[in-house]
């Protein structure tokens, strides 16, 4: 992450629409995306950067130079959004927004932006790419890893096996997708997790899975232990992480995740222990 680019690139955004109560869909072009890099990963993602009302920062805005010159209070917040699709020859970028009421930043503002408003934005990250050899692929997650998912099927052929599982707190939130591979389930006022948790438990795990399951922290964490220590899932066949934490900030989930990260890696010791 250190060595990714601080410059933020301008967009402007050419069309915004509301696909579900809880989603919008943002397209993205302009001059600056002509250095956008191909996302080379499933789960790529760039990073939003939303500029603190009243403060007047230097064009090409350099977070980096701004870090060292504006005091905390002046620094521009950045949210991380899964991109959905890069269209090279339009060089549009397209991303999805779940939106919940007016908490935040990213929900907000991608509710009520109007096309020719600019986004700023730095080039994708990224780790996630499906393994053509896997016997097969588990795809887990909530709301907010529903962009990653479908991107992930885009990318697994009709052919291969897949468990594509999506927990949703709405019925009503369920995304038109090409790709009917998509099991969707309802928490029905439940706390996040709960539909999803044992739907992913009931599975047979048999044959070499290639997983990836993101979300809310506190079920990942619980898939991670499961899938680690009781079936016994290798590291390297696991892309997992918390996106969010239920009545936490993003800013407040940042300072939590460094020992979300050292009870995972606990959880890493004892399924060594255990194969």
């Amino acid at each position: 992450m250190s060595d990714r680019p601080r410059i933020a690139l301008s967009t402007t955004v050419r069309r915004a629409e509301r696909l579900s109560p809880s989603f919008v869909r943002l397209v993205l072009g302009g001059r600056d995306l002509d250095r956008f890099p191909a996302p080379e990963h499933a789960d790529a993602y760039v990073k939003f950067v939303f500029p603190v009302p009243g403060v007047e920062y230097p064009r090409p805005l350099d977070l980096k130079a701004v870090r060292a010159q504006l005091p905390p209070e002046h620094l521009p917040h950045t949210r991380s959004i899964t991109v959905r699709r890069w269209d090279p020859v339009q060089r549009e970028l397209t991303v999805d927004f779940v939106v919940h009421g007016a908490a935040g930043y990213a929900g907000p503002w991608a509710a009520q932006v109007q096309p020719g408003d600019e986004a700023l934005l730095l080039p994708p990250g990224g780790a996630y790419t499906p393994d053509p050899q896997a016997a097969w692929h588990l795809l887990a997650g909530d709301e907010s890893a529903l962009p990653a998912i479908a991107a992930a099927l885009e990318r697994i052929p009709q052919t291969a096996r897949v468990h594509a599982l999506v927990e949703l707190g709405d019925d009503g939130d369920r995304v038109a997708l090409t790709d009917s591979r998509v099991t969707w389930l309802s928490r029905e006022g439940g706390a996040v997790g709960s539909a999803l948790v044992p739907a992913v438990h009931a599975l047979d795990f048999s044959d070499d899975v290639h997983a990836f399951v993101h979300g809310e922290a506190g079920f990942v964490k619980e898939l991670r232990r499961f899938l680690r220590v009781d079936r016994h899932v290798p590291r390297e066949r696991l892309s997992i992480s918390g996106y969010w934490r239920v009545g936490v900030d993003d800013e407040g989930w940042r300072a939590q995740k460094p020992e979300w990260k050292r009870e995972a890696a606990a959880q890493d010791v004892e399924a060594d222990h255990t194969t």
